[in-house]
């Protein structure tokens, strides 16, 4: 009797665990991009509990999973990064008996490049990569890279740079007569060697979380996400948002299961539930980017519908180039250009 009291308690306590295990997903995603609401209405439709880890880049993000041992579910990776994962076996391919909404993709974010017929991702948020300047310092035309890479006196030393490789070097790519962020002129690529060597000694930082420091009036200038240039210019009226006539970055980020998740039923519910217009607004609504899910607009906020960091000016509209994915061997020369940037 004592045996089979101890057989039984030992079964309901294991039964109990396995139950908590299930009533988790633990979700990896860029710092400050994901609104608290967003989880807690998934937890109050579901009854799974969303633990949020952050990262802040595309590069820490791939060498954390790298790694193993992670014990993440959910990974939000750029479009340029999307096809490593999906080659490195890093993900796995979405359950369509779970993931049933897909056709809420808006139609331009289906066939994609990066993952043709949404096999492993659907849709976090989309946007630009551009300069935001501080207007009441700065009164010229804000859509000029040389804002950054040939600064006027009245913005050095004020300048602020995220350390993502794909967008800063895209930007120099293009401002330097590039027609490709892939490009293998190798005179393009040294003259972008050259010019951010040049401009670094102007610039304070690299650095991400910033939308805080440009509202305080800490920073002046800097190549930016639009989405945050939002932010700021909702807290300082300011700033204002530049999209570089030579050229800037169109990217997406994508919401993807890991391969070795623990809690994957757990995971591609959450997937499917980000794909609901009104939960794919709550991403819009704190982040301020577009998301590529039809229908979201009528729940997003009143404030993104005309704003310049979402609509971009239509003179300006050929001059952004969405990303690709480079040949290993332009990434290390790429790499080779960034570490010596950030030393």
């Amino acid at each position: 009797m004592k045996n089979t009291l101890a057989v039984s308690l030992a079964a309901l306590l294991a039964s109990a665990g396995f139950a908590q295990a299930q009533g988790v997903v633990n979700l990896y995603n860029w710092g400050n991009y994901t609104h608290p609401e967003l989880l807690e209405r998934f937890t109050a439709e579901t009854g799974i509990q969303v633990n949020l880890t952050d990262f802040d880049s595309n590069d820490t993000a791939l060498a954390r999973i790298r790694q193993g041992g992670h014990g993440f579910d959910l990974v939000v990776p750029s479009n340029t990064y999307v096809q490593t994962w999906v080659d490195e076996g890093l993900v796995q391919p979405l359950d369509p008996e779970i993931v049933t909404d897909r056709d809420n993709i808006a139609p331009q974010w289906v066939d994609v490049d990066f993952d043709p017929g949404r096999e492993y991702s659907v849709p976090w948020a989309w946007g630009t990569t551009g300069v935001i300047v501080n207007t009441s310092v700065y009164g010229g035309d804000v859509n000029d890279l040389d804002l950054i890479l040939d600064p006027p006196e009245e913005l050095r030393g004020r300048i602020n740079v995220i350390p993502e490789m794909s967008d800063v070097m895209s930007m120099a790519i293009y401002h330097a007569g590039g027609d490709s962020s892939c490009t293998t002129d190798m005179d393009v690529l040294r003259q972008v060697r050259d010019n951010l060597m040049a401009a670094k000694p102007h610039w304070l930082a690299l650095d991400y979380g910033t939308v805080d420091s440009y509202a305080a009036g800490d920073l002046d200038a800097g190549i930016y996400w639009n989405g945050a240039s939002m932010r700021v210019r909702l807290q300082n009226e300011d700033f204002a948002y530049g999209y570089p006539r030579t050229g800037y970055p169109i990217w997406m980020d994508n919401l993807m299961v890991l391969a070795d998740a623990q809690n994957t039923e757990n995971a591609m519910r959450f997937v499917n539930f980000v794909l609901q217009p009104e939960n794919a607004a709550l991403i819009s609504n704190f982040a301020r980017y577009a998301n590529g899910i039809t229908g979201s607009e009528e729940y997003m906020d009143e404030v993104m519908r005309e704003a310049p960091e979402i609509n971009v000016p239509e003179e300006l509209v050929a001059a952004g180039r969405f990303g690709q994915a480079c040949p290993q061997e332009i990434n290390d020369i790429h790499a080779q250009i960034w570490t010596e940037l950030l030393q």
